[in-house]
Parts: C-alpha cells; sequence; structure tokens
C-alpha cells in the first residue's frame, strides 16, 4: 500500500469534486422522479467515502514519499492541482447540507460542512496565493505552457464562495449571518478577478500554440469551472441574503443574480461548443484515458446547478431544459470516468509511475576487412 501511493497525485481529488457534483446538482432539477433523490445522496455518500480514502492515501504519501509529495509542488504541471483539495472538501461538505442530511441528520450535516467548508476555505485561499507564488518564483514557467490547470488554485475560492451561503441561515441572525455573507461576495471577486488575469493567457496559448496534447485536451473543460460556479455564486447570494442583509441590498443582490448570471451562461455555452469541438478533435487523433477526464465532471456541474439558478431567479423554462440536459452530459461523463478509473485502479495502471523515455542507440558501423 506504501509503494502503490508513491505517484498518488493531488489530481485525484478531481474525482471527489466530480461525483459530489453528481448528487448535488441532481437534487436541484425540475424533475420529480421517484428515488432521484435517494440517488443523489447515495452518490453523495460515495464521494464522502472517496475523500476519506483519499485523504488517508495522501497522508501515506506525505509521510513515506516526501520527496515525491516536494516534486509535485515544484512540478508546473502538477502543483495547480492542490486547489482540487480545497474543492474537494468543500464539495463533500456542501453536498451534506443539500442532500447528506437526508442519512446523517440536519445537526451532523452542518457540522460536517462547517469542518469541511472552514478547511476548504483555508487551503483555497492558501493555494490561491501560493501556488501563483511558485509559478512565478520557483517553476519558470513559459506562456507557451498555459492550460486550464493554472485556474485550478484560483477557481477554489469561488466554490468557497457558492456553497458558504449554505451555513448562512444555520447562525445566529445578524452580524454572523452578514459577515459570512459579505465573506462569500468578497472570495467570488477575489476568484472572478484572479480568474480574468489568467484566462486571456490560456486562450492566447489555444490561439497562437496550436491545440493542446492530447492528454491534455479534456482540461479546456476547466474553464466552465469558475464561469458555471460565479452563476451559481450569485444565486445563492439572492436566495440568502434577504435573512442576512438589509432590504436595498437583498434586493441588489436578486439584480446581480440575472445580470451577471445570464450573460456568464452564455459564454459558458460558448465555451462549451469550444471546448466539445477540440475533444473531438482530439479524439480522432487517438486520444486515450487519462485522469484528467475528470475535467469533464465538476465544470460541467457547475453549469448545471447554474442553469438551476438562472431558472429559479428567472421562472424560464429554457434554463430547466438547459439543466437537465447539462445534467445527462454530466451523468455520462461520470459513469466513463469512473468506469476508466476503477479499471485502471485494478489493473494498476493509474497507480504506475511514469514510463522512461525510450533510449535511442547509437547507429553502429560494421567494419569490413
Amino acid at each position: 500500500m506504501v509503494t502503490a501511493v508513491r505517484h498518488l497525485g493531488p489530481n485525484w481529488y478531481a474525482s471527489v469534486m466530480g461525483t459530489a457534483i453528481v448528487a448535488t446538482a441532481g437534487a436541484g432539477l425540475p424533475l420529480h422522479l421517484p428515488g432521484l433523490r435517494t440517488a443523489c445522496t447515495a452518490v453523495w455518500a460515495l464521494s464522502l467515502a472517496m475523500l476519506l480514502t483519499l485523504l488517508a492515501a495522501r497522508t501515506l504519501h506525505w509521510t513515506h514519499h516526501r520527496d515525491q509529495a516536494r516534486a509535485h509542488l515544484l512540478d508546473p504541471a502538477m502543483a495547480p492541482f492542490y486547489g482540487c483539495l480545497a474543492m474537494a472538501l468543500l464539495a463533500v461538505g456542501g453536498g451534506a447540507l443539500v442532500v447528506g442530511r437526508d442519512w446523517i441528520g440536519l445537526r451532523a450535516a452542518v457540522a460536517l460542512d462547517t469542518v469541511l467548508f472552514g478547511a476548504g476555505t483555508l487551503i483555497g485561499l492558501t493555494a490561491a496565493v501560493a501556488v501563483p507564488y511558485l509559478m512565478a518564483v520557483r517553476h519558470k514557467v513559459h506562456p507557451s505552457q498555459a492550460t486550464p490547470v493554472w485556474l485550478l488554485p484560483v477557481v477554489a475560492p469561488m466554490v468557497s464562495a457558492a456553497l458558504g451561503p449554505l451555513l448562512v441561515p444555520h447562525l445566529p441572525p445578524g452580524q454572523p449571518r452578514e459577515t459570512l455573507l459579505l465573506a462569500c461576495f468578497a472570495m467570488f471577486g477575489l476568484s472572478l478577478l484572479a480568474t480574468l488575469l489568467m484566462l486571456p493567457l490560456v486562450f492566447a496559448r489555444l490561439v497562437t500554440g496550436g491545440p493542446l496534447p492530447l492528454a491534455l485536451t479534456p482540461t479546456l473543460f476547466l474553464v466552465l469551472g469558475p464561469l458555471g460556479q460565479s452563476t451559481t455564486a450569485v444565486g445563492k447570494f439572492a436566495d440568502f441574503a434577504p435573512g442576512a442583509l438589509s432590504a436595498p441590498y437583498a434586493q441588489g443582490f436578486s439584480l446581480l443574480a440575472v445580470l451577471y448570471g445570464v450573460p456568464v451562461m452564455g459564454f459558458a455555452l460558448l465555451w462549451l461548443g469550444l471546448a466539445t469541438a477540440h475533444v473531438v478533435h482530439a479524439r480522432r487523433r487517438g486520444m486515450r484515458f487519462t485522469m484528467t477526464w475528470w475535467a469533464f465532471t465538476f465544470p460541467v456541474g457547475t453549469c448545471v446547478t447554474g442553469a438551476e439558478s438562472l431558472a429559479h431567479h428567472t421562472g424560464l423554462a429554457v434554463y430547466d431544459g438547459l439543466a437537465m440536459v447539462l445534467y445527462g452530459v454530466l451523468v455520462a461523463a461520470w459513469a466513463t470516468a469512473a468506469v476508466h478509473t476503477a479499471r485502471g485502479l485494478v489493473s494498476g495502471a493509474l497507480l504506475a509511475g511514469p514510463r522512461p523515455a525510450p533510449v535511442a542507440l547509437r547507429p553502429v558501423t560494421a567494419r569490413t576487412t
């Protein structure tokens, strides 16, 4: 077991995020199918089990393979995935209040979410500062190396912004509720502005440098994360502001939910089309399964919750339809990634170290006499 986790990187937390979002997004659908909520709760329980297992495995990794763990931090391709740790904690914690409370009770759900939200927010804010610092000081990256993976550490505070309001009603009225809600709004701004700084680098690399390497092509879906999550966040602000803020500000958040969410969701659909086209192109060129396929799950899930929020605040059936279509895509992507991951774990291929590059033999000229 200790040897098996040597090459277990922080990118594995993406599987927890992708599983948890299937549960929370499904609970908000405008469907009332028998057993749907129970199925969502079961998926959330699976995400909780995955999180606990992965935390234990990563603890072994840091304890027994500290050299490899430090190498991950100094690798510009791997270090941004530390944002996934924060988002995994937050996603499972938020799911506890959305669906997990059906099985564990409201009090336990609030306690679990409080712990996971606090830890996830602290780690997310740390990653949002530490990873860009390492990129500037230690990694020495070049603009040609820009990929959507760079967005991961700065998106983590946006997940806190979207899920933090769920805890607002469980705080005492007055300043505690107002403080948490405005803190979430501050993290919304922090993440949004950081994303606006980083995204042009990614888009410029894509346009001027050509398609991403085949294994990294699915990461184009990561751009949907800050778009869908920010739309979800402004909707949550509008939902919980009336119990935390005075009337003018509460009404302002209701306006923001629509005036911000509608155009951003429009851009998300544009990017979804662009990313899908790149994936189809890469698939034709021989793209095979890697752990980057989990990028098809959580970002799409945030667009589902964003569409559900817009449906609630606009009353338009078109957003209900959009949420259901995107949820179908999410479930299909999750099932595909989960099956391939299970196969890779059973075979050991996903936990194996990187293969050494083949060494070319020097040509030999035979002497003739």
